[in-house]
């Protein structure tokens, strides 16, 4: 049975090791998790994911594979050993429940339940007698009886499956919700430290040199303060077809602009052409002029697009195909000349990766960023921090 539980979690793509569960295994075998379904919901959770990304996904297969527990075979229920249905029972029940059991007798109680397993020949729902679900019969589950076992993992205040339904770290799955921290961990991997600025920040190894130097006369030393020191450039699209991303592509900027403290960024529509802007309010009358960027910028800049690539193929290989204004060269030039001054460039798209191949348009994009397209989920944008990293 746990051997196909390895295999869902290795189909859903969940980095789950064969040491890994050869160490679930181990601790399943010192009893760490007897008889109690919350107790390996937790074990197995601790001991196969190392990735707080990875915890809601293990939960959706952990669900999905335990939810034929609700509904029991009674052949096979009628082989559960004996120790280990006292041993449920005892963990399940409140004091105040076990008392009534007491007062009852655990072991005649125990043996009407062999009893009626061993009569009943198919499913039940409702009633007071058999062994089923809705009703008022001691064994059961989802039913009410003061003094009964139950059977399954619903109707208890202690099932894992409350656990695992409840989703609790949806945020940290690497397809979740684009929040603005699920992309601050994704940008991360594009990460270069440096000191750089006015000495504000204190120097401990620095302050204990000095002062065992001075003989033990405090001298305390600053230092500058340790941050991110890659340099982006950052052109979003706006506009038009884009109008359906603004909340990805305004949590992606909050993102990069709390992550890069060197940023820069830019707007264009569709296309980049001869100029860009920073304002869109003012974008007809404060421009900056493409050639002004290849000349102000660094090769060691980051180049970031970010768009839905969603246009008229004339308005990247012609000239005049831009729809705000004449355009001497077609887009695909200027992108060109983009591409050869930064040696780091992706394209950020938002759009579902499965809507990529219909549009010509998002093709040529393609084509020329070299295939770099990523999408705009925490997982995209791994994968793109990875390529500009390298």
């Amino acid at each position: 049975m746990l051997l196909g539980l390895f295999e869902s979690l290795r189909a859903a793509r969940l980095p789950v090791s064969l040491r890994e569960w050869v160490d679930l295994c181990a601790a399943l075998d010192a009893d760490l998790a007897f008889a109690d379904i919350d107790a390996f919901y937790a074990l197995s959770r601790t001991i196969l994911i190392k990735d707080e990304r990875h915890f809601d996904r293990f939960d959706q297969v952990f669900g999905a594979y335990f939810r034929g527990v609700q509904s029991i075979d009674l052949a096979d229920a009628a082989q559960i050993p004996e120790d280990w249905l006292r041993q449920s029972l005892q963990r399940l029940l409140t004091d105040a429940e076990k008392a009534q059991i007491e007062a009852l007798g655990l072991d005649k109680l125990m043996e009407e339940f062999r009893k009626r397993l061993e009569e009943q020949q198919g499913r039940h729902q409702g009633g007071n007698r058999w062994i089923g679900t809705g009703g008022s019969s001691p064994f059961g589950a989802g039913g009410y009886h003061p003094q009964g076992i139950r059977v399954g993992p619903k109707g208890g205040a202690r099932s894992a499956a409350k656990v695992w339904e409840q989703r609790q770290f949806r945020n940290y799955d690497e397809n979740a919700d684009l929040s603005p921290r699920n992309l601050q961990i994704a940008l991360r991997r594009l990460r270069r430290f440096a000191r750089t600025g006015a000495p504000e920040e204190l120097d401990i190894d620095g302050t204990i040199d000095a002062t065992a130097r001075e003989g033990g006369l405090l001298d305390i030393k600053l230092r500058p303060e340790r941050h991110n020191a890659v340099k982006v450039l950052l052109f979003l699209d706006v506009g038009g077809s884009m109008d359906d991303h603004v909340y990805a592509a305004e949590a992606l900027f909050n993102a990069c602009k709390n992550e890069f403290k060197r940023l820069e960024h830019f707007y264009f529509h569709n296309f980049v052409y001869d100029s860009v802007w920073r304002d869109n309010a003012r974008r007809f009358s404060e421009r900056t002029k493409t050639l002004e960027i290849l000349r102000t910028f660094n090769p060691d800049y980051k180049v970031v697009f970010v768009g839905d690539a969603a246009m008229a193929p004339y308005e990247i290989t012609h000239p005049g195909g831009s729809i705000e204004g004449w355009n001497e060269e077609a887009g695909e030039a200027w992108f060109r000349r983009i591409k050869q001054r930064f040696r780091k460039l992706v394209w950020i798209n938002p759009s579902p990766v499965q809507s990529w191949g219909y549009t010509s348009s998002t093709q040529i994009v393609r084509q020329l960023v070299e295939d770099r397209m990523y999408s705009l989920s925490p997982e995209g944008l791994t994968e793109a921090m990875r390529v500009l990293a390298k």
